[in-house]
């Protein structure tokens, strides 16, 4: 069932046909930095920069009309926040499968340009593409929104790596893979044994489901030196940020495509951008979250 819904999309988010966004990208980011600087500093970054951009182009991508983008943030906001009772999770997700019906009948009748118009030219059912559409739509948003402003706080914790960064523009595809193994927004994975297997002396049945945890092993001193510390100039990848194997994530082209355009351009357009209040001040997400992450990141900068 896994392949099913596996296979056709992988021809969708190839590393060329992401690297094709790149231009694309490069103006809604530049959209969003013009609309910071005339708004003056302070800013939210996660409001104003971190979410708005993989938002926009997960959208476009799977044609969400513009005008539901909003609604959709909320919603997927909802899923992963940590922080609601289970009537208003249920009611935000049946809210999304609603529309998510009605998307789907759209693009069979009418299609246009799009992933999701795509998609309806397979054997997929109308339920299949809604839970294709829905897991690509909450992937796309939360995920890289978490690591863009995860990734500006920690530079800004770091101004040591922020500086050797400026200083040579090089480093920025290593930068975003050591910004990746470091923050690990994506706490855990689970999977199921198929057969009995012995991992570190502990043997798991077959049958068995097991919790992965990705930020531990991210910082796993036997595979990265000094592994607790942010190294922008770190070589040899092998992070686990997007899992590993037949489950290895989609979208990880994409997302690798928007952090790399969106946080030189950033710290480009705002030199002197700094942290608003103490960090110890800037609010986490809570454990219960399911991804890792701030609620806000105050910042500001010399107007």
């Amino acid at each position: 069932m896994h392949s099913r819904y596996r296979k056709p999309l992988v021809r969708r988010f190839t590393v060329r046909r992401m690297r094709l966004l790149t231009e694309r990208i490069e103006q809604v980011t530049a959209e969003h930095l013009d609309a910071m600087a005339q708004a003056g500093p302070p800013a939210d970054l996660v409001t104003a920069f971190a979410k708005p951009i993989p938002s926009v182009m997960i959208c476009e991508l799977l044609g969400v009309p513009y005008a539901d983008r909003g609604s959709f943030q909320r919603q997927v906001d909802v899923f992963h926040s940590g922080e609601v009772g289970d009537e208003e999770l249920i009611a935000a997700y049946t809210g999304v499968q609603t529309y998510l019906a009605g998307l789907v009948a759209a693009k069979r009748a009418n299609p246009t340009d799009d992933i999701l118009s795509e998609l309806t030219e397979g054997d997929l059912t109308d339920e299949e593409l809604k839970g294709v559409a829905l897991t690509l739509l909450a992937a796309g948003f939360d995920t890289t929104a978490n690591t863009l402003a995860l990734g500006t706080f920690a530079l800004l914790r770091n101004p040591e790596q922020l500086a050797a960064l400026r200083a040579d523009p090089d480093l920025a595809d290593g930068a975003v893979e050591e910004l990746l193994r470091y923050l690990s927004v994506a706490k855990t994975s689970l999977r199921v044994a198929l057969v009995d297997a012995e991992v570190g002396g502990q043997t798991i049945e077959a049958g068995a489901t097991v919790v992965l945890s990705v930020n531990t092993a991210n910082r796993d001193p036997e595979r990265f030196t000094d592994p607790n510390a942010l190294d922008v100039r770190r070589s040899g990848g092998g992070h686990l940020a997007f899992g590993h194997g037949i489950h290895q994530c989609l979208g990880q082209q994409l997302a690798r495509v928007e952090m790399r355009v969106a946080l030189p351009a950033l710290f480009a357009r705002f030199p002197t951008l700094r942290l608003a209040v103490p960090p110890e001040e800037v609010p986490l997400r809570p454990e219960t979250a399911d991804l890792y992450g701030v609620r806000c990141l105050p910042v500001t900068w010399d107007a």
